[in-house]
């Protein structure tokens, strides 16, 4: 064989060979797509358990503390930092005793902070898909 069929045969063989890998890159990933389906955010499945630590059998009690005591707990917090200025003189000034203002203001205050949880972990999940 002269040089030139050498080179005429070495390029086949280069194009044959990448378009073998480029078949077995497409296949890997089409198998590992079908593997893992991608799921989107919204359509993952969310654990209360995952989030608030509940021990066995206590559920209700414990769901119960955490729906009414802690907004309230935070709404309290919120009053005596930014409304009373972290004085207690003036916090004892406050009708702490009305009970549903305190919780709706702690509520939303919790309503916020999940809200923004939720877009921080949105903004960290990653898609899946590979682009070629």
């Amino acid at each position: 064989m002269n040089d030139v069929d050498e080179k005429i045969t070495k390029n086949r063989n280069m194009l044959y060979y990448n378009q073998m890998m480029k078949s077995d890159r497409v296949t890997q990933h089409q198998a590992k797509k079908k593997e893992t389906k991608s799921k989107s955010f919204a359509s993952k499945k969310v654990e209360l358990k995952d989030f608030a630590p509940v021990p066995e059998g206590w559920e209700f009690f414990v769901y119960t503390f955490y729906v009414v005591a802690l907004p309230y707990i935070l709404g309290a917090v919120f009053l005596f930092l930014v409304i009373a200025r972290g004085s207690v003189d003036n916090f004892m000034l406050l009708n702490i005793n009305a009970f549903p203002i305190v919780w709706l203001i702690g509520y939303e205050i919790a309503s916020v902070i999940m809200l923004c949880w939720i877009l921080v972990l949105y903004l960290q999940h990653d898609s899946e898909e590979v682009y070629y």
